[in-house]
């Protein structure tokens, strides 16, 4: 099943909120159904890849530039679970160097490579690090190089942080041919408001939420097998999100520029978040105590 022109989608995500678990997970459904799928790793730890090529070591683009002149895809490259295409951009020596150089490298030889052209994939998916969104991260929502964009993000107040952050690129680059905004995966929920809590932000910003993942043992289990959850386990509860994903990503292409919040209004917006979960809580504790 190969397309015209492949589709460039970026996932970004804060450091540690699952975004590369979701990400590999997408990528491995996507293969699954059928689609030439590569899945590019831009964030410094080069982990992105890990659970498609069951743990295997990869060399990042980054570190095979530093060591050789002429580099070939198949030095920088690895085939995953289901065929997919593994490149991780990697990052800088330890305190040398921007962390988002590694993405423009990458991006700059792939394109030397013509690595599009000659593996003619249906989609690109780019894992990128959303806590900064400047300079090198910036590029897969700059320059034109994935038309959508999407978010992973739990009910904490930092990942929310992080994607108005992510919002604010977009809404600045999307005017001038950068990507648009896809929506927002809400990742992990476990608390009883956080559902409530990341759709009351993606109202107040314009956006939507694609897909609730809820926090799931299967995922860590399948990751200490160095699998995604739809190699490991592909008849859970869990796998079947996964796919409920990708074919969001693969039938729903509505976009969106976001309207995010100024600093002030998503400082008053948690602040009003908390006092509602603080009531909540004194609530609970009141009825054990009258039990």
């Amino acid at each position: 099943m190969t397309s015209a022109a492949a589709k460039h989608i970026a996932v970004y995500g804060k450091g540690g909120i699952g975004k590369s678990t979701t990400t590999s997970n997408i990528s491995a459904a996507l293969a699954e159904a059928g689609h030439r799928v590569i899945q590019i790793g831009c964030d410094p730890k080069s982990d992105s890849t890990t659970i498609l090529r069951g743990g295997n070591e990869l060399p990042t683009v980054l570190d095979t530039l530093r060591e050789h002149a002429k580099v070939k895809l198949e030095d920088i490259s690895t085939v995953g679970y289901r065929g997919v295409l593994c490149i991780e951009a990697g990052g800088p020596v330890p305190g040398v160097g921007c962390a988002g150089r590694g993405i423009t490298a990458a991006v700059e030889l792939l394109q030397e490579l013509r690595l599009f052209e000659e593996y003619r994939p249906d989609y690109v998916l780019y894992d990128v690090l959303g806590d900064v969104v400047c300079g090198g991260f910036a590029v897969p929502i700059r320059d034109g190089l994935a038309q959508r964009a999407y978010v992973v993000s739990s009910s904490d107040f930092m990942a929310i942080f992080a994607a108005n952050n992510l919002f604010k690129a977009v809404a600045k680059y999307a005017p001038s041919g950068g990507a648009r905004l896809g929506g927002v995966i809400a990742n992990g929920l476990i608390a009883p408001y956080a559902r409530s809590l990341v759709d009351d932000f993606v109202a107040r910003t314009g956006t939507r939420v694609v897909g609730y993942v809820p926090r799931s043992l299967v995922v860590s289990q399948s990751e200490l097998y160095g699998k995604t959850v739809i190699e490991a386990s592909p008849d859970c509860d869990q796998a079947a999100v996964y796919r409920a994903l990708a074919r969001e990503i693969v039938e729903n292409e509505e976009v969106a520029i976001p309207r995010p919040l100024s600093g002030p209004e998503l400082k008053a917006w948690a602040r009003e978040w908390g006092d509602r979960v603080f009531a909540e809580e004194l609530g609970m504790v009141g009825q054990m105590a009258v039990i």
